[in-house]
């Protein structure tokens, strides 16, 4: 989308300009990519989830997803040093934008009691991170393809240095925070 960054480039840079007294453009925040992950511990038993999540997580993203692997093995959880346990996206420039602009304008919003996201979910260097219980909320996903809900964790990552840069930057750009 075109548009949302036309709108970060317009609207977002000024705003940010006369709020932090920046001297320089280059100076305003902006966003750096977006980090969407799906973490499956079900997939040690069942491999299938995996497939499915990987085509969920395409559809939404519009971009092939990585499966991540265990890191180490933890014997308590049955997982072994190098099986598949998730999957997950990097979305920079163009498809980060329309990205963004789909998640904030259309799926958020079909979120049941939506209130508004945690505004306290900012990691201290204005990053911000969301996690999704359903991936029903999004359109591509259609409800009778569905064998299992699966939550996400979407990770936006800015140029920010600290978290009111970060937060008034994604505010800016619509995000519905609740405080």
């Amino acid at each position: 989308m075109a548009k949302f960054k036309e709108h970060y480039q317009q609207k977002v840079v000024p705003a940010l300009m006369k709020r932090f007294n920046y001297r320089n453009v280059m100076e305003v925040p902006r966003l750096e990519k977006i980090v969407i992950n799906m973490g499956l511990g079900e997939a040690i038993q069942n491999v299938k989830i995996l497939d499915s999540a990987a085509q969920e997580i395409s559809g939404i993203a519009g971009q092939k997803p990585v499966i991540t692997k265990a890191k180490k093995s933890i014997a308590q959880f049955k997982l072994r040093k190098g099986l598949s346990i998730g999957c997950m996206v990097t979305l920079r420039k163009e498809r980060m934008y329309e990205f963004l602009n789909r998640l904030v304008n259309t799926a958020l919003p079909r979120v049941r009691d939506f209130k508004g996201v945690s505004g306290k979910s900012f990691d201290g260097r204005g990053n911000f991170a969301l996690g999704i219980r359903e991936q029903l909320i999004f359109p591509e996903i259609h409800y009778d393809k569905i064998d299992k809900i699966k939550g996400m964790n979407i990770v936006i990552v800015t140029t920010a240095k600290t978290d009111e840069e970060g937060k008034e930057l994604l505010r800016l750009l619509g995000m519905p925070f609740r405080n």
